[in-house]
């Protein structure tokens, strides 16, 4: 029998119990931020607001500070509090701090692309007031802001106008996210890939300016890895007991999941006996402990004692309805007795009469019926004293049988018949009572037979039974694959049948008739039945043979439990087949056993191919249905095939920057250096590194820019100024280094 996922030897040591995982709960992430000190700001027009505008976060703060200000989620919320009878408008973190308002929030990104403007204008509220800036006169700052690379026209366009008009930004400069992120971390040539929140991106930079014409999108990022992993636990736990929240998918994508080095080799053996235990993660979600009413022991005693005594009624009951069934079948005997004793000295006719009235053809039916009393009242009586009587079948007679008709009146011949057929059934009953005591004699010698070839060669005994076992074994799997295929359509059973079923529905005959012969001569011979065996569903004939091999695979294995020491009980046919020590058991539930009636397993869900599975998406994606080439095909097309300058493509081997959340897995740098060092040219000079701070290098590689450059002519060349946006309109933009061109 082949391993199952939770067997061990019988010689190892008991596993310790799995380590359990609290998911996060779905609370108030973190603390509101305070306003700033605006005095230290207020009037310096050289320091800019830094925006790094993500579709997971939103990081403000001011160009000179080393860290943003604040970080939150770009959300609104909006509701009600009707005991308060006041409206509340929620933003970032805010809306997360209850759940009323949570269930309303409302995401100012689409993907990575900003559409809800009313949502956008309140997180600058929000923002500008967590720094300090309550002047109606607007804001008297630069703003530095990051987007999406090719971020659309109308966005930015709307954009421009809610920062100049809304609240009278003196300028404005865009610039996209991963490249301020490779701007900090000292890049100057290389290839960027950035894989974030809402997409990844890979961008080459030559000599620290980046070449849009050769980016490339990706539509695969973190919400959708965790959109990925919900679809992967649903299709798990259907029925899963709990409410899985956002937030706690996103800790178990980010606590659990990590990138594997070689995916198909790992994910081959993942599931494998011995190493499931350290690549399972048990994660017990929050439940409500469902407490049982525990009964004292006096509580328990009286309950048995009324279920003793409930017991004793019922036999009591038992008792005298058999008790007045015995009475009336004496009543009834009584009467057939004084019935039988008034016929004697009755008139031939008149016995008839009395006969036909109580519904008895003659005298002989009445004894009968009185014989058969006597025995019901006997047995009962015997029963009730605990006496087992030895059933004793009577020899019938059948007097008439020998007698020739010629002798017998027209009523005696049909007595006669009646006791022809009675004697036939009598005699069919001995015979077979003859065949099953010579085939109960025929098994006990074989069973003595058996015993001795037992005790003489055990070795020899234990390998047959064995093999028949095994045979046995076989022949059900057989039998249950051929009831899987037909209820497969697409199976060759299935087709089989339904041609068959196609076949039989024609019109067409079955054979060549001769000229001038129309009859159908299907069925003239026995083979044209066996058509009808091969399309039944149910068969009964099979259905008897397959209950005879089940016995017989029971005794087998009775008989193996007693006398081969290397047959246990996980060795039966009924162990090999429990689910509860099966891989699809270990899968779900993990190699320890599961209790359903218990709680905290009930709210437990075990990562382990998940974990590897949705990071491995960004790589593959067309495993979750996106129909695109992976992060690493791309990087490798655009290092082989985009650039022919062979110094180009040297610098860009030489620094393959990570950036953005996604990058932030176990796994990716190493998974990223060897998949690309295995399609390279030979000794390419192969460097791939990742951002120090993945998340927040992007906001403070706009800080750096910006506090390096506002005022010079870098500046000028890329921000857009409140009079160039008032004579030019809102679609005008400058194209510059660590920025989109013109669509």
């Amino acid at each position: 029998m082949a391993p199952s996922a939770t067997e061990a030897s019988p010689t190892s040591p008991p596993r310790p119990p799995p380590k359990v995982y609290h998911v996060a709960e779905p609370k108030f992430p973190c603390r509101t931020p305070q306003a700033t000190n605006y005095a230290e700001y207020k009037g310096k027009s050289d320091i800019a607001i830094v925006i790094d505008n993500g579709s997971w976060n939103t990081r403000v703060g001011w160009s000179t500070a080393q860290s943003p200000w604040m970080s939150f989620p770009p959300v609104l919320a909006k509701y009600r509090d009707r005991k308060a009878a006041r409206n509340f408008t929620l933003v970032g973190n805010d809306a997360y701090a209850d759940s009323n308002s949570r269930s309303a929030a409302k995401n100012a990104f689409d993907n990575d692309v900003v559409t809800n403007f009313d949502v956008m204008e309140n997180i600058l509220d929000y923002s500008f007031l967590k720094l300090g800036i309550n002047d109606k006169g607007g804001i008297n700052h630069p703003i530095v802001m990051t987007e999406t690379l090719c971020n659309p026209t109308y966005s930015r366009k709307t954009m421009s106008e809610l920062l100049f008009e809304a609240y009278n930004a003196p300028s404005v400069m865009y610039g996209i996210d991963s490249l301020f992120s490779y701007y900090y971390n000292g890049g100057k040539n290389g290839l960027v890939i950035s894989a974030s929140h809402s997409n990844s991106n890979v961008i080459p930079v030559v000599d620290g300016k980046a070449v849009m014409t050769m980016a490339t999108r990706l539509n695969w990022g973190t919400s959708q890895a965790v959109e990925f992993l919900a679809k992967l636990l649903t299709l798990k736990y259907p029925g899963f007991p709990a409410k899985v929240y956002q937030s706690q998918l996103e800790s178990l994508l980010r606590d659990h999941c990590y990138v594997s080095t070689d995916y198909k080799a790992e994910m081959s053996g993942y599931l494998e006996m011995g190493t499931l235990d350290q690549r399972d993660r048990l994660i017990q979600f929050p439940y409500v402990e469902i407490v049982k009413e525990q009964k004292t022991e006096e509580e328990l005693a009286k309950i048995a004692e009324r279920r003793k005594e409930s017991g004793r009624r019922l036999q009591e009951q038992a008792a005298k309805m058999r008790l007045d069934k015995l009475k009336k079948k004496e009543e009834e005997l009584a009467y057939y007795q004084n019935l039988l004793e008034r016929g004697k000295g009755a008139t031939k006719k008149n016995l008839s009469r009395m006969l036909e009235n109580d519904g008895f053809r003659d005298e002989a039916q009445l004894e009968k019926r009185i014989k058969e009393l006597e025995k019901s009242i006997r047995r009962s009586r015997n029963k009730d004293l605990g006496i087992e009587e030895e059933e004793e079948e009577e020899v019938p007679s059948f007097p008439l049988v020998d007698t020739p008709d010629e002798n017998l009146t027209e009523e005696e011949i049909k007595q006669k018949r009646a006791q022809r057929l009675a004697k036939a059934g009598y005699e069919a009953r001995l015979r077979l009572r003859a065949e099953k005591e010579k085939e109960r004699e025929r098994l006990r010698l074989e069973a003595e037979k058996d015993e001795e070839r037992r005790t003489n060669d055990l070795e020899g005994w234990i390998a047959e039974k064995r093999s028949m076992r095994d045979g046995i074994v076989a022949k059900l799997k057989e039998r249950e694959l051929k009831k899987t295929q037909l209820s497969d359509r697409k199976s060759l059973a299935s087709l089989n049948r339904m041609k068959a079923i196609a076949h039989l529905a024609s019109d067409e005959p079955t054979r060549k008739r001769r000229r001038g012969n129309d009859e159908d001569t299907f069925g003239a011979d026995d083979d044209d039945w066996a058509i009808y065996r091969d399309i039944a569903t149910v068969n009964e004939e099979e259905e008897e043979e397959e209950e005879e091999m089940q016995t017989e695979l029971k005794n087998l294995e009775a008989q193996l439990l007693r006398h081969d020491p290397n047959f246990n009980e996980d060795s039966l046919a009924g162990a090999e087949s429990d689910w509860s020590k099966s891989l699809i058991h270990a899968f779900v539930r993990g190699t320890e056993p599961f209790d359903p009636e218990n709680q905290a397993q009930a709210n437990q869900m075990h990562l382990n191919v998940e974990r590897i599975r949705v990071p491995e998406a960004i790589f593959e994606p067309g495993m979750a249905g996106v129909d695109q080439a992976g992060i690493a095909e791309i990087a490798k097309e655009m290092l082989l095939n985009r650039f022919t300058d062979e110094k180009q493509s040297e610098a860009l081997y030489r620094d393959i920057f990570l950036t953005g959340g996604y990058t932030m897995f176990k796994g990716f740098e190493e998974r990223m250096r060897d998949t690309l060092m295995s399609v390279l040219p030979f000794q390419a000079p192969l460097g791939v590194r990742t951002a120090g701070d993945p998340l927040h290098d992007a906001w403070r590689g706009a800080a750096l820019w910006t506090q390096k450059n506002i005022g010079t002519a870098a500046w000028k060349g890329a921000a857009v100024t409140k009079a160039e946006y008032m004579e030019k309109g809102a679609e005008y933009m400058k194209e510059h280094d660590v920025g989109n061109v013109v669509g």
